[in-house]
């Protein structure tokens, strides 16, 4: 046999079966009990520390036991100890950057000239020609002002290292 003739074949099989459904028995399928999962979740039990036991130049002879066994700690909902141990707590993010005053009229023109048509189509009223004309050039000029104070250099703290030039 050619192996063409076997690939032919094995193509055969594969065309004929195409159609068929997989009947297997899941107790066939091959799973190590380390993936099995327990019944039950195994519960984790925190015990106090035991009193202190006396050493043998003191007074007391016999061994001082706990009068009461130690209670479980409560444990939440995925059963667990209530502890933040181990936990990351991310430091405070630092203050946002001081904007001087031209930043803050280009944003509010920016925002401010659409803002006052959304609340004149809400309210219903009809602005005159000009107050049109007065929104929308705050909007264009707000815009404009803010990308022109972008400024297309490097930072001024970055030193004389402007970092890798192709």
């Amino acid at each position: 046999m050619t192996p063409q003739s076997d690939e032919d074949e094995v193509w055969r099989q594969i065309v004929a079966s195409f159609n068929d459904t997989a009947e297997r028995d899941p107790a066939d399928q091959p799973w190590p009990d380390s993936e099995n999962l327990p019944a039950e979740p195994a519960r984790r039990v925190v015990r106090e520390p035991e009193e202190a036991l006396p050493r043998a130049d003191d007074d007391a002879a016999e061994l001082a036991k706990p009068t009461e066994p130690a209670e479980p700690a409560e444990l939440t909902d995925g059963g667990q100890p209530d502890a933040d141990e181990g936990h990351y707590v991310p430091p405070a993010p630092p203050p946002l950057p001081k904007a001087d005053t031209a930043t803050k009229i280009g944003w509010a023109a920016l925002f401010g000239g659409p803002a006052f048509l959304g609340t004149t189509v809400l309210l219903g009223w009809e602005p005159e020609g000009w107050v049109l004309f007065a929104a929308a050039a705050a909007f264009i000029g707000g815009f404009v002002a803010l990308v022109v104070r972008m400024g297309d250099g490097p930072p001024n703290d970055s030193g004389w290292d402007d970092g890798a030039v192709v």
